[in-house]
């Protein structure tokens, strides 16, 4: 099981955020379109639009991967979450330091197409969070 969630989890990130298509920048309707196409094994959840946050929320089946898209108020995506199980945590630090230039604990740059993206894993008691945004 830990295998395939963290292949799961690896095919998410690069297709999404890290070595292909980077949908920071995206509008929210090709944002969806996107994971229409080609994240099939994600399950549109909701659109959150409230007076503090607009979001795109998917999750796998099993619900141990949630994948958030936050939108500016133009619906134009800024930043990715990803929520994940706590015992991925090892194998994603590997990858990013393998791809990436640490910053800090568990923090990392990523320049593509001329833009630096920052990319921050945030630990919480039953999972952690990978944020990956533009670097200003």
């Amino acid at each position: 099981m830990k295998t395939i969630l963290v292949s799961l989890l690896i095919a998410i990130l690069i297709s999404i955020n890290l070595n292909g298509q980077n949908l920071i920048g995206s509008s929210e309707k090709d944002v969806r379109q996107y994971m229409a196409d080609n994240r099939k094994e994600m399950t549109f959840q909701n659109f959150i639009n409230n007076s503090t946050f607009k979001y795109l929320k998917y999750t796998n089946s099993d619900e141990t991967l949630t994948l958030l898209f936050f939108l500016n108020e133009e619906s134009v995506c800024k930043s990715v979450r990803l929520v994940c199980d706590k015992s991925l945590k090892a194998e994603e630090i590997k990858d990013f330091d393998s791809r990436c230039k640490r910053t800090g604990d568990n923090q990392w740059t990523e320049t593509k197409n001329g833009k630096n993206y920052l990319i921050e894993l945030k630990e919480e008691e039953w999972s952690f969070n990978i944020t990956i945004k533009l670097n200003e």
